[in-house]
């Protein structure tokens, strides 16, 4: 009996790592690469201890960019600002559970502009608050480090609560994707996708690196070999 692979993950590069002052370079050198979204993470400096870009920059990366822009708003109020971000490219608009009161209106707008909506949880955040608006998601980005800085370590409590947000989703009738962000390099990336995370996340494992193209193609060949070997592996027990 032949076992029924998965769809390969989507990997989203994180141009909060990117360099700022060759951003257009960046941009354009990805065009060709694996990437299949381009992470763009706004900060305020009142959500997340930290300020990254606004609508302005987020226009210029739309201006260049051939892949989806996959817009990650770390900020209060989040809800004021979601015509503006669509408008400024974004195909993906992921608001903070954390940050939206009224989370289920703030999905619908989103959707109204015709945009993916997501949420993403913090690392202290459960799955299970997620129950009554699963069915209404189209993505879930679980915070695998603290938001607000690149750089920091994976929590690998992340596992556990991918598995369990994967259930959640399931039993939902949800088909949101579950998106990874913070701490994803080549340690983690298999045994996360193994979990159920659709989207990997990257900053600093690509744009630290001394060729982003080239550790993007090494991430996609190890996820590839990674669900080849596991294949090979249930097929022989299902034989």
């Amino acid at each position: 009996m032949t076992s029924t692979r998965r769809l390969a993950p989507l990997l989203a590069p994180s141009l909060l790592a990117a360099d700022f002052a060759n951003l257009q370079f960046e941009i354009e050198r990805l065009a060709g690469s694996a990437a299949d979204w381009l992470h763009c993470d706004i900060m305020d400096g009142r959500f997340v201890p930290n300020i990254s870009f606004g609508v302005p920059v987020l226009q210029a990366i739309g201006r260049h960019a051939k892949q989806p822009l996959d817009v990650h708003l770390m900020i209060e109020e989040p809800q004021n600002y979601l015509s503006a971000v669509r408008d400024a490219g974004a195909t993906n608009i992921t608001v903070h559970y954390e940050a939206c009161p009224h989370l289920h209106r703030v999905i619908q707008q989103i959707k109204a502009l015709g945009c993916r909506a997501g949420v993403a949880l913090n690392p202290h955040t459960p799955v299970w608050l997620l129950e009554d608006i699963a069915a209404d998601l189209d993505l879930v980005c679980v915070m695998s480090v603290n938001p607000g800085f690149g750089g920091q370590a994976f929590i690998p409590n992340t596992l556990r609560k991918v598995a369990a947000l994967k259930e959640l989703l399931v039993d939902s009738g949800s088909s949101a994707l579950i998106e990874i962000d913070g701490g994803v390099s080549l340690d983690n990336a298999a045994a996360l996708v193994e979990a159920g995370a659709d989207v990997l996340v990257a900053g600093n494992f690509v744009f630290g690196s001394p060729d982003p193209v080239a550790t993007l193609a090494d991430l996609r060949a190890h996820l590839s070999e990674s669900e080849l070997l596991e294949d090979e592996s249930e097929e022989s027990l299902n034989a």
